[in-house]
């Protein structure tokens, strides 16, 4: 019988991927207080120093960039529906 994945959570990756950035413990103590391997300890750890500034950003970037997205499919959604409206008028005009 296959063991099942354990899924840890995100609280708990930060909380060990930090203990690992302040260094004032060796990856394999980490890892070994922990109950993970060290490997995973270095990847959340790479993890949380990657993403550090996303982290404490204020999503206003974010949310003007998908506001930005979601307006250009907004008025190309338009520009399709003005083609479609004219079709059809110039269909209608032609049977009516």
């Amino acid at each position: 019988m296959s063991r099942k994945r354990r899924q840890f959570s995100s609280q708990f990756k930060f909380a060990v991927a930090l203990e690992a950035a302040k260094g004032l413990k060796t990856i394999n103590q980490i890892a070994g207080e922990n109950n993970v391997h060290p490997n995973q300890v270095s990847t959340w750890k790479r993890q949380l120093l990657a993403d550090g500034p996303a982290v404490f950003s204020n999503g206003a970037t974010r949310d003007l960039e998908a506001q930005a997205t979601r307006e250009t499919e907004l008025y190309e959604q338009i520009g399709r529906l003005k083609m479609e409206l004219e079709w059809l008028k110039k269909k209608a005009a032609q049977f009516g």
